[in-house]
This record gives structure tokens, sequence and C-alpha cells, in this order.
């Protein structure tokens, strides 16, 4: 193996009531890909701002071709050839393509104007580099979210970078989308470029990459090969135990139907028919775009219903609002946590007890804090959120204990029916794991699940049945048990019940 382009020794940083980084340590490697693993909240995304001058380390050293450095912030890490992709798009809809990915270093002519036709070329084809059927003209804000996301890549990619980070950047992107992208990862890969490949996606750690660093709480935990390992052994390094079984799901006896839906017409969503009893787990699988999250706005009221049914309990309602879907006893946790789900800015206290404060109101509307406190004391415990305290800014903890406060706010709302749309997007094997028990645990207590997911390991190994959409409709259904990735991808993709069966 060659020399490090770029090595980062013995990192710590500390934060009030926290040590991010406490000695992490990080080799990348020219022509390979090193995948940076752990749990949420292990340091990765602090280890990599670091790196890029976000943050100034209190101690440790990087050297960056052979050199020590020390950068000063994100464009004076790029000029020195390192670009990173955060997981969170930094663009502007409001402005086109090309103009995104050449902001603040447009191609100007000796008098200052804007080279367009030029600009235009470079940024066309960068897109059919990455497959992306769009011209450059068109607004950003047009696109789909992973759409965007392929734009940050050709943005990355424009700078002619040695060292490229890479923070889940297949989070949002179809299956093709992700082929896309691991073919000019390779294409960077045989060029020299050194990648740090950051996802909780373990089947394309084993794809794409050739190297792999984990840090578990802050610290450097090791570096091995790819083939030196199997999902098993890196899931111990990352969670410092074995988890014994990934999907741990449990059998419970069902009881009377608590949802039904009939014909359901609306925003993206065709006629759509289904039960839901008590206890059970209905898992929603598609593609992307086959109109499951839509489906879910209109049950919850966040999307117009235009004709049809919902009944909850044998009741006809009509919710025109979130607000009403909540009060009819319906909690919808966003596949969008930050978008939709979480105020940033509010701390975690604030952001679980949000949709409850009704239940925490005296008669004089004035807000009973000791039971509040109790109450998010109690689910920061029981869902392990990792914060230092309640106080804690959201915006201040990763992604995963962020994503654990979003359904713990949907659960205090104690609803009859829990929609989970994308639960676990962007959270580590650990933080999957506890979730699931906690599903399960709701379940056996007799809550209706829906659980949406893009992962068809994750619907099959948590469901007790399984619907399939299809361009607004439901295209499939299956048990569990007769279920299996290729029945669900060939409704995924339109063929009829029948035909998949044959």
């Amino acid at each position: 193996m060659s020399q490090p382009i770029l090595q980062l020794q013995g990192i710590e940083k500390a934060f009030p009531g926290v040590k991010a980084l406490d000695n992490a340590c990080l080799n990348v490697y020219p022509g390979r890909v090193m995948a940076l693993m752990g749990e949420n909240g292990a340091g990765k995304s602090t280890l990599m701002k670091v790196l890029t001058g976000i943050y100034q380390m209190d101690k440790g050293t990087i050297h960056y071709e052979g050199e020590p450095a020390a950068f000063q912030g994100p464009r004076h890490s790029q000029q020195a050839g390192i670009s990173i992709i955060h997981q969170e798009l930094n663009l502007i809809p409001e402005l086109s393509i090309a103009e995104n990915i050449f902001l603040g270093r447009e191609k100007t002519n000796a008098f200052g104007g804007i080279k367009w036709a030029q600009m235009h070329k470079e940024a066309d084809a960068l897109l059919a580099r990455l497959n992306v059927k769009h011209r450059s003209t068109k607004l950003l804000g047009e696109l789909s979210i992973g759409e965007q996301q392929m734009v940050e890549i050709a943005k990355a990619i424009s700078f002619d970078s040695k060292v490229i980070i890479m923070d889940e950047p297949t989070d949002a992107l179809t299956d093709t989308e992700t082929e896309s992208l691991f073919s000019v990862i390779n294409e960077l890969r045989d060029q020299g470029c050194g990648i740090v490949y950051i996802s909780h996606r373990l089947k394309e750690i084993f794809e794409i990459c050739n190297d792999v660093t984990v840090l578990r709480d802050g610290k450097f935990i090791g570096q091995k090969t790819v083939p030196e390992l199997d999902e098993d052994s890196l899931i111990e390094m990352m969670v410092g135990r074995r988890l014994d079984e990934q999907y741990p799901r449990v059998d419970v006896q069902h009881g009377e139907t608590c949802l039904e839906v009939k014909n359901l017409t609306g925003s993206g969503v065709h006629d759509v028919s289904f039960q839901l009893t008590r206890g059970e787990i209905l898992g929603v699988s598609g593609l992307m775009g086959a109109g499951r999250t839509e489906l879910m706005k209109v049950i919850y009221g966040a999307l117009t219903k235009e004709s049809g049914e919902i009944l909850l309990n044998g009741k006809a309602i009509n919710p025109q609002s979130p607000q009403d879907g909540l009060a009819n006893g319906i909690a919808y946790i966003s596949e969008d946590r930050k978008g939709d789900g979480l105020i940033l800015g509010l701390s975690v206290k604030e952001n679980m007890s949000l949709c409850s404060l009704e239940t925490f109101s005296r008669a004089n509307s004035s807000i009973k804090h000791d039971e509040e406190i109790t109450a998010v004391d109690d689910f920061i415990q029981l869902f392990n959120i990792k914060t230092p305290t309640r106080e804690q800014i959201i915006g201040n903890l990763s992604g995963g204990n962020q994503q654990k406060v979003a359904i713990a706010k949907g659960l205090m709302t104690r609803p009859k029916v829990l929609i989970l749309d994308e639960p676990t997007r962007g959270v580590d094997v650990g933080a999957k794991k506890e979730i699931y028990q906690l599903i399960n645990q709701f379940k056996q207590e007799g809550m209706s699940i829906i659980l949406v997911s893009s992962e068809m390991p994750e619907v099959l190994g948590m469901s007790d049945r399984i619907l399939v959409m299809h361009e607004g409709r439901i295209s499939g259904e299956f048990m569990a048990q007769d279920a299996d990735q290729e029945k669900l991808m060939a409704c995924a993709v339109g063929k009829k019940i029948n035909e998949v069966a044959a």
C-alpha cells in the first residue's frame, strides 16, 4: 500500500459538556476508498469538520501530501485539493444547476462578465458524467432531492480535488443514481484520487471501499482492509458488541381493525385501499416516486384527500391538516426530519414535547413543567438518546439521535396509529437495532404501525404484511413469510401479482 496522501493523528476536540474526539486517527490513500464508520455520535462528521477547518482541533496533527497542514476553512481546504460533500445539501434552489456548481468561482472574461456558454458547457459535461438527465440551465429547485444530491456531487468533482469526502452520498439516491455515483467513484479512484466514504449502508462498504476506519465515542478503534472484514465483525468494531439479529421481529396476536382506507385518491395517490389491525406492522415498499410518502401524508392530513374514505376504529375521519391527524390519534414521523420533523434551533425538550403541550397544560393554559420534564427524561432514557442535557440544542446532536427525538415526539402524543417514514435513514446499525426494539415494544402494546422504507431487508425483516406501491397505486400485497426482495421489486416496477407469482 502506498503512503497516505492525508493523515490525521491524535485528533482531540471538545465542546461544552462533551469530548467529541479523543485521539481520533484517519489515513487516506491515493487511488483507494477509505470507509469512515461508526455509530451516530462516534465523531465522524466532527473529524471531517476539523479536517476542512470548520472546527479547529484542540490537539493532534494533520499531514497532507507529506507536509503539516492546518486549514482555516472549507475554501482553504478546497483550494488545497480537499472537497467535502455534506449529508445536508448546501445549494440554492433559486439558482440554476450551473450557477450552483460554480457559485463563487464563476467563469469570467477580462471585464468581469460571466462566460455563460463556457460555464454551461462544463456543467453539462459534469451532469452527463453522472448520468443526470437535465440541462445545467434548469433551476435547482425543480429537481428531486436525489437529483440535487447529484448536483452536489458534480460540484465537488468540478474542483479536480485530490481528496473527496462523501458523507452519506447515497442517502437520497435511487438505485440507478447510486450506480452512476459508484461508476464515478471508480473513475476517480483509477485517477489516483483518495476518497473518504461515510455511510451506514454496510452493503455499500463491501461493494465500493478498499479500507475501513472505525471510530467509537470519538476514539480510533482500528483500520482494516475490506477483505479482512465481514458484516458481523464490522458491526462489532462499531458498536463494541455483537448484534445477534439485525431485524428482531416479534410475533404478536393481532387485534381488531384500527385503520381502514377505502378507495383513497389524493395528491399522488390513486384508488388505494387497505386495512391495519392493532399490534400489526404494515410495511410499505416501492421505488422513489411511487407515492408512499404521499399516501401517508394524505392519511395524516398534510396533503389533500380528493375522494375515498379513512376510517379509524370504524369511524370516518377527514383530516384536513397535520393538526387534525394528531387530534385523531395518527402520528406521522417524516422521512425529512430536518425539514418537517424538527426545529433545529430549539432544545431536545422543546422539540420532543412540541406536539404534546396540550397534555401538559393546566386549565389556565400554563404548562406543567415538572410533568413535561419527567416525560422528556423518560423518553431520553428509553431511546438511549445521547445528549449532554435535555436543554441541548437539537441541531448539535448526531443524525441518529435527532431521529430518535423525532420518533419520541410522535410517541409522546400517544397515537393509535404510528406512521414511520424511513425511520432509520442515516442511522447507524446500533441505533437501528434500538429503534427496531422500540417498534417491537409498541407493537406488543397493541399499537398499529405503518413502516415505510426504501430498504427492502428492513421491510421484509420487520413487517407482518407488506404493501408495494407503483405510480401511486398498490401493485402488490404479501404476508411477510411469502415475500422476498425479487417479488417486491417486481411489483415495484409495475408487474401484476399473478406475473410475480408465475
